[in-house]
């Protein structure tokens, strides 16, 4: 049964653009970014809920924005496009052929109708083609980053994933960073066995099981409390380095090393 968590979510304060969450499938949140006219869906694996969401909303598609290929994530792009012929950006990838506006590394991917001006970062590791959408106020980030964690390396080295979890963690902590998936409570859990001192992820936590508790989503986050309580922004600490080698002591102490041992232990957790 589909849950539907869009309950509690609230604009973010001093942005005149609404985003918010369309629920689908068990966890997806597919983003939907829109003024009084105009709507721009991020990831949209389903199409029903979409459509559902434009028509109550009396809204008019005009770009649709993919991270990857993932079916949960696409799934929906086709009988959108039958309804509607809007730009699709996304990354070169021969499993998305839906995408006509290619974009990559740099690149921007503008939604003239909403204002939009994002640029494009490459992170590879989820899959070999991820990208994610920034602009000066928030990330779009797939399945890239997840508050208090990140993807599963499907595709991907540990070495990519941590480089491109690098790109991300240098931009503007003041982000907002709009993740595809309500995965935040069972990712605190493992960060907690990672870093059970880590005082900003006990408090981030708590009020993720309040919210849960009250099937309030837990998105958006900012970038800069996740630099706090992320472990997987966090192989440079000290405790998750030791965290790792208590876990696995002949692996080493670089980034990736690091990054490599807590995803395995995320994976059997």
């Amino acid at each position: 049964m589909k849950l539907m968590m869009t309950k509690g979510y609230q604009k973010a304060p001093n942005m005149p653009l609404q985003i918010q969450p369309i629920a689908a499938f068990d966890t997806n949140y597919i983003w939907a970014l829109h003024d009084d006219r105009f709507c721009a869906i991020v990831d949209p694996g389903s199409a029903a809920e979409v459509l559902d969401f434009l028509k109550a909303n009396d809204l008019s598609l005009c770009a649709l924005l993919l991270t990857h290929h993932h079916q949960d994530h696409i799934g929906g792009v086709e009988a959108l496009l039958a309804r509607a012929s809007v730009p699709v950006w996304g990354p070169l990838d021969d499993r998305m052929p839906q995408v006509n506006r290619v974009v990559a590394e740099g690149n921007r991917a503008e939604v003239a109708e909403l204002g939009l001006d994002f640029r494009v970062i490459e992170t590879p590791g989820h899959t070999r083609s991820h990208i994610v959408y920034h602009d000066t106020a928030r990330l779009l980030a797939g399945d890239t980053l997840f508050s208090a964690g990140c993807g599963r390396l499907f595709e991907g080295s540990a070495v990519e994933m941590q480089q491109s979890l690098d790109k991300l963690a240098v931009l503007d902590p003041e982000l907002l960073v709009y993740c595809a998936h309500e995965y935040t409570a069972a990712n605190c859990r493992f960060a907690l066995a990672v870093e059970p001192d880590n005082e900003p992820l006990r408090r981030w936590a708590q009020e993720v099981e309040r919210r849960r508790a009250q099937d309030t989503i837990t998105l958006p986050t900012r970038l800069g409390d996740e630099l706090a309580y992320n472990p997987f922004l966090r192989t440079r600490e000290p405790s998750v380095i030791a965290a790792a080698q208590a876990r696995e002591p002949e692996s080493g102490t670089e980034p990736a090393e690091v990054f490599g041992v807590i995803r395995r232990w995320k994976d059997n957790f």
